[in-house]
């Protein structure tokens, strides 16, 4: 302060100089500034001289910067309030009235001129717009920082039905970019989106609440409230049933079907998804700002899921290969990682350890660059089961466990069940025995507490396959364990679970010599199917039915 203080002429330069930033251009500083051009020229030469600021580029575009941040802020602080607030509005109107490309490409920067000359009512709009602008992008955590800058912003503006009407814009913005920064269970993506609904309730907004309804749906679904979701994802395909829009129709199908998929109505999940795929145009049928990745690619891939247990591991492919076509085609990030993550699993499932880690892997990049703990943990366990069952044993159960433990910070619940069930297996395959119970006895309690049923035909058999590792004599507990997987998958009409644990079962009974038994349970199983004879299931049942005959 001292050295701005010799320099009296150019301390007033230094100090709106300041304001702009620590990096100015000389161009604008003119254009704030009511000082005339020779004099702001002299005074930048006399701040060049004396080591306070730094000049780069070519006349006349110059462009300065102060030597150190410290300078900038002891320039900025010596001004009075009123004085500050004066500059930053001067700044603002410029930037609007003769800088329109700074305007349009960095909003930010305008709402925070407005911010600091205690405008708020100018500042709220520029930094919604620097958040969806940062959105495109799939800066996410920016865009949150700014949104909420706007939030905080807008307790200050009179309670009006206005103030309302923009506050609800703000956290329809706010609400997909918390998702895909966090995801879903995240606790401020709840605050969000019930902060949502009570605007729309006070408006009457019958427009933005199928938006609203969706991003309570999906944080209540992650948490594992999955009674509470389905009633939202009722509620949804209602409200678009009223509003006969095929985009939301589309969007209430996909909601209402996660959610009868992983409380295990795997028919009705499918039939309620398939309808969303009937009704689906991908030229036409894209929601702004629809939470959770687009609900027509969704349909695809829990219709793939659902298809697969029931029976159908091609059809099951074909979902899932024509919605990474359809994620492809947007320039949406996130989108495609959610599709990603997803088709993995499809290829897990069908037990393709080569394709899974394929598409986790890119999942996982895809996840890191856009900092989403969410579909990272869930890359990072679809990619460990499948080095695991290329070989890589000790890598592939460390990349489970990494995965399961950054799972656990999203505070996800659903889907935690069979990542567990996956741990299980890995223990098994490496002796670690007690480790696996520890991880099956929470995979059970957290189903139980959820609902979450459509792994509880697997979890049974990963039970019984590890109850016979911990005792080559006394198999009773386990062959009760494989008959409770296939009751529950035949309750299902889950066929591919049915005939995973007919295929141990019936390997049980041909070393305690009941052949015809295990025959007698595994062939008409087998002869149900029609399609996906080439995956390692099908080929499993197939050797044990010849080996039996």
């Amino acid at each position: 302060m001292a050295r701005l203080d010799r320099l009296a002429a150019a301390k007033e330069v230094a100090q709106l100089a300041a304001t702009l930033g620590r990096r100015f251009s000389r161009e604008l500083l003119l254009a704030v500034s009511s000082i005339k051009e020779d004099v702001i020229d002299s005074a930048l030469s006399e701040l060049l001289e004396a080591e306070l600021i730094y000049r780069r580029g070519l006349p006349p575009d110059f462009v300065y910067e102060f030597k150190h941040a410290l300078l900038q802020d002891a320039a900025y602080q010596a001004l009075l309030k009123s004085t500050r607030q004066q500059y930053h509005q001067t700044i603002a109107r410029a930037l609007e009235q003769r800088f329109p490309a700074i305007t349009e490409t960095q909003p930010e920067l305008v709402a925070h001129h407005y911010t600091e000359a205690g405008v708020p009512d100018r500042a709220i709009p520029y930094w919604h717009r620097a958040g969806q602008r940062t959105v495109q992008r799939s800066g996410n955590l920016e865009a949150v920082a700014h949104l909420r800058k706007a939030l905080e912003l807008i307790k200050t503006v009179n309670d009006t039905p206005e103030r309302a009407r923009q506050e609800l814009e703000l956290h329809l913005t706010l609400g997909p970019a918390l998702v895909a920064a966090r995801h879903f269970a995240d606790p401020d993506v709840g605050q969000s989106y019930a902060r949502a609904l009570e605007l729309c309730q006070q408006l009457g907004d019958s427009i933005h609440l199928p938006l609203v309804l969706r991003g309570r749906q999906a944080f209540h679904r992650l948490r594992g409230e999955l009674s509470k979701a389905r009633e939202l994802g009722e509620q949804l395909v209602a409200l678009a049933e009223r509003q006969q829009d095929p985009a939301l129709l589309i969007g209430g199908y996909q909601a209402l079907g996660q959610d009868l998929f992983q409380l295990g109505n795997l028919v009705a999940a499918h039939r309620t998804v398939d309808r969303g795929i009937a009704l689906f145009d991908p030229g036409k049928h894209r929601l702004k700002n629809w939470p959770g990745g687009q609900p027509g690619e969704q349909c695809y891939l829990y219709d793939a899921f659902a298809l697969w247990m029931l029976g159908y591991p091609d059809r099951a492919l074909r979902r899932g290969e024509s919605a990474l076509d359809f994620a492809e085609s947007l320039a949406n990030l996130a989108n495609l990682v959610n599709t990603l993550a997803f088709l993995a699993l499809v290829h897990l499932l069908r037990r393709e350890p080569t394709l899974a880690l394929q598409r986790a892997k890119r999942a996982m990049e895809l996840s890191a660059e856009q900092s989403n703990p969410f579909f990272l943990a869930y890359g990072t366990v679809l990619h460990g089961w499948a080095l695991a069952i290329q070989g890589q044993i000790e890598d592939g159960d460390a990349e489970i466990d990494k995965g399961i433990a950054t799972y656990r910070t999203t505070g996800s619940r659903t889907w935690l069940p069979y990542f567990l069930a996956l741990q299980a297996q890995s223990c098994v395959r490496r002796n670690r025995l007690d480790k696996g119970r520890a991880s099956l006895d929470e995979a059970f309690a957290l189903a139980d507490q959820t609902e979450e049923r459509c792994w509880h035909s697997e979890l049974n058999r990963t039970k019984g396959e590890l109850l016979l590792a911990m005792s080559s004599n006394d198999h009773a507990e386990a062959e009760y364990c494989f008959s409770q997987a296939l009751d529950i998958a035949r309750r299902q009409q889950a066929k591919s679970w049915e005939l995973r644990a007919a295929v141990i079962l019936g390997r049980l009974w041909k070393q305690k010599g009941k052949r015809d038994e295990a025959h007698d349970l595994l062939a008409p199983i087998y002869d149900w199917f029609t399609e996906g004879f080439d995956t390692s299931d099908l080929k499993d049942a197939k050797t044990l039915l010849e080996s039996l005959s």
